[in-house]
């Protein structure tokens, strides 16, 4: 029977086989199939076929978790092995609120004064307020006296979180299967804060701690866990006598927690006070003169809510890591969850330093808003990875190193085919920077692949005829301005070397002593008879360049180049400015390898708004040149160094 292919999904196939079923009938073997009625019946059948086959594959692809589109299904399957899906993540700020009057000092009502949990502030940005509340009172540190009046103080910072302070409380009936879920959606699920009440008491209760596992869990361990259901609402567990202290009937449960905007509110600044005190006998206290609000930091961190792609790569990582910290893979899973706000994370062994540190691990952070990870941020990721990593190593959070690749493209197009330069070159950029976005390469261990770019030149248009396009990488060095100081810079890949120099770049800069503009520069040891010597080694040097031009070497060995190791290193200096914002000095190094890798704790950076896109008419092409003398006289070359001193 010739009805034997079952993998086919395709319409027209399955059409196909339902007609060569058919025709083995000998009722259908001379049978017009494509001239009669029967082909609306045939249709059906394969349209039905098909319909079904889908469903089953879809059905098939949803059940496994590399496969799976659908979030519902990527969240189940992601709960199987014991990972929540990050929720959105509030913005947070830091304010500081200090000297609240309250009253006399004979005032025996007042040994101390709480701002309760809920709204605080109200911040702005670019005219759009939002609300900011904190999902635990704080209580002042002291109370003084200053001429027979009472000043609370809170001395320390207080962290707020943009979005709405929001309470729901639920009744226990054990009678029923019953669960509990937070309705409203977007909520930041780290401020949950649950608190449980026996049917009698007055009170809201005692609070239980939120855990993401049950290890050192007992059954009188007063704890939940949270879980992302359906419509991206999260649902409240408890324990059940076993693991953790099971629920009585009839209690009071207090659900409170913050919904937030996520990533929008980032930024937010200007706080006004709208928040609540209390007295310490429990009286609500409105202050007689208005509260003073100092910004500590203006809001960062917020987030959306962790994507289905994120899931899918975190979630067996994370349970591969089994809650432990013990490879730089653990780390970099444990890492993506305590810290919600990571795009990429590079972990470093101390065995793998330069020179080995052993017993110590090397974390880099590339945050998804912004480069550098706050001080505050680290210290709190620490806390937090000492949950997971074994006794005796030491984690050290480092400042991102970003490895920036540009490039120098020439794209030569065919005049008749060709309306408008200008437009050809927008094209060349807006494709440019749509690979530059791609995940791929910006990352830790990203890889710049030139045979893609050049091909994604050529394929802008059609009258693009070739394109010569070079490699260029570039490091930032952050002077420390009017003080003296050694510098090192890592590019993790091996540089050209030009036996006349200046491989290596830099924008300009000052010197004390000096009021000429001053360049790095290189020139490659060499042997006596004037040949590079063998070492991929060279000597850097600092030159100024005056309004004509003229050039004068005022440090001769600045400092040493590792043409193979692709290291910059430079002596102690005293540089007092920059021509660069931020007292930024722009390094650069043509690479030998147009393929360039970000290595070890190195970002990698397609810098597409520091590259150089040129067009140029092909009069080969078009038919002007046809001897090719005008193009072979005016050709860009490909060749890795300029001969130029300054970086452009």
């Amino acid at each position: 029977m010739p009805f034997t292919q079952f993998t086919s999904l395709d319409f027209d196939e399955i059409k196909v086989q339902i007609k060569d079923f058919l025709r083995s009938n000998s009722n259908f073997s001379d049978f017009d199939f494509e001239g009669s009625n029967f082909s609306v019946i045939i249709d059906a059948l394969a349209y039905n076929t098909y319909i079904n086959s889908f469903n089953a594959n879809l059905v098939a692809n949803e059940s496994f978790l590399d496969s799976a589109t659908i979030r519902e299904n990527v969240i189940s399957l992601a709960r199987n092995i014991g990972y929540v899906p990050r929720s959105k993540t509030a913005a947070t700020a830091s304010i500081r609120i200090s000297d609240i009057n309250v009253g006399a000092t004979n005032d025996n009502t007042t040994k101390f004064l709480t701002l309760r949990s809920g709204l605080i502030c109200v911040g702005s940005l670019e005219n759009t307020t939002y609300r900011f509340s904190i999902p635990d009172s704080v209580t002042s540190t002291r109370v003084v006296d200053i001429g027979g009046t009472s000043f609370a103080q809170f001395d320390d910072p207080i962290t707020i979180y943009e979005g709405t302070f929001l309470q729901r409380v639920y009744r226990v009936d054990t009678s029923q299967d019953q669960r509990y879920i937070i309705d409203s959606p977007n909520i930041d699920s780290s401020t949950i804060r649950v608190f449980v009440s026996g049917p009698l008491d007055t009170t809201i209760g005692r609070k239980y701690s939120m855990v993401d596992n049950i290890l050192n869990i007992d059954k009188n361990s007063e704890i939940f866990l949270s879980q992302e259901v359906q419509d991206e609402k999260y649902e409240i567990l408890f324990g059940d006598g076993l693991f953790g202290r099971k629920l009585e009937n009839s209690s009071i449960i207090t659900a409170q927690y913050i919904v937030t905007d996520g990533k929008t509110g980032n930024g937010a600044s200007n706080f006004s006070f709208q928040g609540t005190f209390t007295k310490s006998d429990g009286t609500i206290f409105t202050p007689s003169d208005s509260v003073s609000v100092t910004t500590v930091s203006n809001a960062s961190n917020g987030s959306e809510v962790e994507d289905v792609s994120s899931i899918k790569y975190f979630a067996p990582r994370l349970y591969s890591a089994q809650y432990r910290a013990v490879t730089p893979r653990d780390y970099e899973a444990i890492i993506g969850t305590i810290f919600p706000q990571t795009e990429s994370v590079a972990v470093i062994g101390g065995e793998e330093l330069d020179p080995p540190q052993f017993g110590k691990v090397q974390i880099s952070i590339k945050p998804k808003n912004g480069t550098f990870v706050s001080d505050f941020d680290k210290s709190q990721i620490k806390n937090k990875l000492k949950n997971y990593a074994i006794a005796g190593i030491n984690s050290e959070i480092v400042d991102l190193k970003i490895l920036y690749v540009e490039v120098n493209t020439t794209a030569y197009y065919n005049s008749s085919q060709i309306a408008s330069a200008s437009n050809l070159r927008t094209g060349i950029i807006n494709s440019l920077t749509e690979y530059a976005n791609n995940v791929e390469i910006n990352k830790f261990g990203g890889r710049f692949k030139y045979s893609k770019v050049s091909t994604l030149i050529d394929r802008v248009d059609n009258g693009i005829t070739s394109n010569i396009t070079k490699v260029i990488v570039r490091r930032d060095l952050k002077a420390l301005l009017n003080q003296f100081a050694q510098y090192e810079l890592c590019f993790g890949n091996k540089f050209n070397i030009n036996p006349a120099g200046y491989n290596v770049k830099s924008t300009g800069f000052t010197i004390n002593g000096f009021n000429d503009t001053a360049y790095i520069t290189d020139i490659p040891n060499k042997n006596t008879a004037g040949n590079l010597d063998g070492s991929n080694m060279g000597t850097l040097s600092v030159v100024t360049k005056n309004n004509k031009g003229e050039q004068r070497v005022v440090v001769k060995d600045a400092g040493v180049v590792d043409y193979k190791k692709g290291e910059v290193i430079l002596n102690t200096i005293n540089i007092t400015s920059t021509v660069s914002e931020n007292n930024i000095i722009e390094v650069q190094a043509f690479p030998e390898s147009n393929d360039v890798v970000g290595l070890k704790d190195l970002y990698l950076n397609f810098d597409v708004s520091k590259s150089t896109i040129n067009t140029i008419k092909d009069v080969i092409a078009s038919g002007e040149d046809v001897s090719g003398v005008v193009f072979t006289r005016d050709y860009f070359t490909s060749s890795y160094s300029n001969g130029d001193l300054e970086r452009k």
